[in-house]
């Protein structure tokens, strides 16, 4: 305290300095200023894989490479970020730019938030609004991709059982044409009248039956049991080409981003504070080295 005391004005003077100081290297000539846009959304419209949340396979997404590179391109992040494609870390140093200017997150409510900051605020919000988009288009082509999976097998099992279907009723057709075999309960019991009659028609028509009623019946059950699955996988398909063709959206923004008219970064009187404080501590350090030395010297 005494050496606060004696060298008051000196510390009061350094310490002011130090605040200017912060105050002038944290304006707008030093320091680039960034606005801050953002986006938050909830999932939509779309099924988890394993044990991931529906918000994990958002944040999933959005990481990807793929939107990554689609909005460097979009924005020519590169010349915007004023990186040398020619310099060695090209890559490196441009992802490390990328991920300090955009952030995407989960909330403690399980919805993503999606923050961009750059130093113009409508680029912000272009790149916000543009990673919601690519977000809604990559999955809408996964989703469809996935599906058209399902559709196209449904197509091939569809045309298998027709097929069978039509082989089946190809036999019968012969069985009716040269055996004249048509329904098995009504002409029993016409044979049946028709022989107590000595009718010879009748007796011919007996043989055929005995001879190929095993394989009329057979027939007739394949063919009612085959049609039955084949109806079933239609309508299998039909809702697997709904989700197919559907076109949906997978998110429900609940907070759309917008041009910000104030910087977020930097934080004036914070680095002013700072720099007050920084000077005030190595003043004493310094104001210290000296006392000790006089001490030293006047002992000497």
């Amino acid at each position: 305290m005494q050496l606060i005391l004696k060298w008051k004005v000196h510390i009061i003077v350094i310490t002011i300095i130090g605040g200017i100081a912060g105050a002038i290297f944290s304006g707008s000539f030093f320091i680039t200023p960034l606005f801050k846009s953002e986006a938050v959304l909830y999932p939509a419209n779309i099924m988890p894989y394993s044990d991931e949340s529906e918000t994990e396979q958002m944040l999933q997404i959005m990481q990807s490479g793929d939107i990554r590179d689609a909005v460097i391109d979009k924005f020519d992040l590169p010349k915007h970020y004023e990186i040398s494609p020619d310099y060695k870390y090209f890559l490196t140093v441009l992802h490390n730019e990328y991920n300090d200017h955009i952030s995407i997150s989960k909330t403690q409510y399980e919805s993503v938030r999606v923050t961009v900051k750059d130093k113009d605020p409508q680029v912000a919000c272009d790149i916000a609004n543009e990673i919601v988009a690519l977000y809604d288009k990559k999955l809408k082509t996964l989703q469809k991709s996935k599906f058209k999976e399902v559709v196209d097998n449904y197509v091939k099992v569809i045309t298998k059982k027709e097929v069978f279907l039509d082989s089946l009723n190809v036999r019968m057709e012969l069985l009716a044409t040269n055996y004249g075999l048509v329904n098995y309960q009504s002409q029993s019991r016409e044979i049946t009248r028709a022989v107590l009659e000595n009718n010879r028609a009748a007796k011919a028509l007996q043989k055929n039956m005995e001879q190929k009623s095993g394989e009329f019946l057979m027939l007739k059950n394949l063919i009612e049991r085959e049609s039955a699955n084949l109806s079933s996988i239609r309508r299998d398909y039909d809702l697997a080409f709904i989700q197919y063709n559907r076109e949906y959206t997978y998110s429900n923004v609940v907070s759309t981003p917008f041009a910000a008219d104030k910087k977020v970064y930097p934080v004036r009187w914070v680095i002013v504070l700072l720099s007050m404080i920084a000077a005030l501590f190595f003043s004493l350090i310094i104001i210290g080295i000296i006392e000790s030395t006089r001490r030293a010297n006047a002992r000497a």
